[in-house]
């Protein structure tokens, strides 16, 4: 069964590390996947080419509309006659809806991956592209969303609810495991001591992510553990960033900051931390906070979005835009001790082993496509076995 994939990019994002995941996981004796992009270049590009996946892309410029790349589209989908088009986020999604119409393509998934209903931090285009998509999300046979709070907000939106599923994001749970070995070498290579407490937060500088109440939380724990230090990756989290090295300076943690930038081996770091910290305001199903469970690492997240769901009773769930309540949760984990934190590592990674592992992920898309292809006019899929 061939599965034609349309992303707007193949950036480091949740959405495109979850395609590649599902590309690079599934069955190759009963599908055969290729992935359109809207924009050129990105790293998931290379790697998917690397590992023998069929890449294109539309060569369309953000924020303007692209008619060649229109064109392509649907002469690309003529040629290669896939058994059906799946678009991943708003942009891609509406193109698939054009490029599957024009070629005649009847089976269409959508997947929807946000969670945020005030489109707050969008630009006008994002904006106006979300609510186009709501309008014709009738034409889809399916729209797959990340998270139960995805597919409330999108139903306020006035997206088809008859048309939703919610698979959730997965985790290769081998891939992100406990590692005392990484643990040592990323002390060693930020210049600490192999006992120093490290709290992380892997998420892009973006106001939805907001960088301003981790780093006052910081600042309220520091006064009580001075010695705690944290450890930023992302995009945009550079020496470069003025606004970000401004924040820090401002509450006096600029010495305990450590910003990677954008990183490949997220396990390792992910995994010499001793406690992750999330605090978004928006989010849909974080990956950041399941990879941290899986490598057994204790995580405290604002509640955006699944994250409550995701996190359970084996960490701490805050309200947004509140770091005193983050700093009092960082400062309840730091007081519970190694042995208790490892405690609670455990649980987590079991946790996310059981409900949340890529393998089941996969297996859930897998037997949407097929029950789809099963599907004589190709309209709206019967739940699938396991699905939410």
């Amino acid at each position: 069964m061939l599965i034609l994939h349309v992303i707007t990019g193949l950036g480091t994002g949740g959405a495109e590390s979850q395609l590649k995941q599902l590309v690079l996981g599934s069955d190759p004796s009963r599908f055969r996947h290729v992935v359109v992009s809207l924009v050129d270049g990105g790293p998931l590009a290379s790697e998917l080419r690397a590992a023998g996946a069929e890449v294109h892309s539309l060569s369309m410029k953000r924020g303007l509309s692209s008619l060649l790349g229109t064109i392509r589209l649907p002469l690309l989908l003529r040629r290669l006659r896939p058994d059906a088009v799946h678009g991943w986020l708003y942009h891609g999604c509406l193109m698939s809806l054009l490029g599957s119409r024009l070629a005649g393509v009847p089976c269409l998934i959508w997947g929807l991956r946000s969670a945020n209903g005030s489109l707050q931090g969008y630009g006008f285009l994002t904006r106006q592209v979300v609510r186009l998509c709501a309008r014709l999300s009738g034409f889809p046979s399916v729209i797959v969303v990340n998270s139960h709070a995805g597919r409330m907000v999108h139903r306020q939106q006035g997206y088809d609810t008859a048309k939703m599923r919610v698979i959730p994001n997965g985790v290769d749970v081998d891939h992100f495991c406990p590692d005392q070995a990484a643990r040592e070498s990323v002390r060693e290579e930020l210049g600490l001591s192999r006992d120093s407490f490290l709290v992380g937060m892997f998420a892009r500088f973006s106001p939805m992510k907001d960088h301003a109440t981790f780093v006052r939380a910081i600042s309220l724990v520091q006064a009580r553990y001075p010695e705690v230090q944290i450890l930023l990756s992302g995009e945009g989290i550079t020496g470069k960033n003025d606004q970000l090295l401004e924040l820090l300076r401002k509450n006096k943690i600029h010495r305990a900051a450590h910003l990677l930038g954008v990183r490949r081996d997220m396990p390792r770091l992910t995994a010499a931390l001793d406690v992750a910290c999330l605090s978004s305001w928006s989010e849909s199903f974080p990956n950041v906070l399941v990879e941290a469970m899986s490598c057994g690492i204790p995580c405290v997240a604002a509640n955006a979005g699944d994250v409550e769901r995701i996190i359970g009773r084996v960490g701490r769930v805050v309200p947004p835009r509140s770091p005193e309540a983050l700093a009092e949760s960082l400062l309840q984990l730091i007081e519970l001790g190694p042995v208790e934190r490892q405690k609670l590592g455990r649980l987590g990674r079991q946790r996310i082993c059981s409900e949340f592992s890529s393998s089941e992920s996969i297996r859930l898309y897998e037997s949407l496509y097929e029950n789809l292809r099963a599907q004589p006019d190709h309209g709206v899929a019967r739940p699938v076995a396991g699905q939410i």
